[in-house]
């Protein structure tokens, strides 16, 4: 009997981030930080972190993460938005400030 390892219950945080050259190693240190710290966050199930560079040199970036549940996924938005208020850091302050656009939700799986 085969088993289907696929949870239905897994929530898929997908972050898409337009970022004007100047920007992507201040993107790319933040972002690495931020998923250094969600690798550590029960019910982390893994993650993806992957780049398109179009012909005017703007760097095209998608992040997914996968978390356990529901449940999982709503406990690591809490800790993450601490971590941000112990730093003193506005995430929409600095996308504004470094240009860069971006398209952020949570999404679950239907069947193909």
């Amino acid at each position: 009997m085969e088993h289907n390892l696929k949870n239905s219950n897994h929530i898929f945080r997908v972050d898409k981030f337009k970022v004007p050259a100047a920007a992507r190693d201040q993107f790319l240190e933040r972002a690495r930080a931020s998923h250094e710290l969600l690798r550590t966050i029960p019910g982390f199930v893994e993650d993806f972190f992957l780049e398109y560079t179009d012909d005017s040199g703007v760097s095209n970036f998608v992040t997914i993460v996968v978390w356990q549940d529901a449940q999982a996924f709503h406990s690591a938005k809490a800790i993450v938005e601490q971590q941000y208020q112990k730093r003193g850091d506005n995430p929409g302050e600095i996308l504004n400030r470094l240009g860069i656009e971006a398209d952020m939700a949570a999404y679950t799986e239907l069947p193909a």
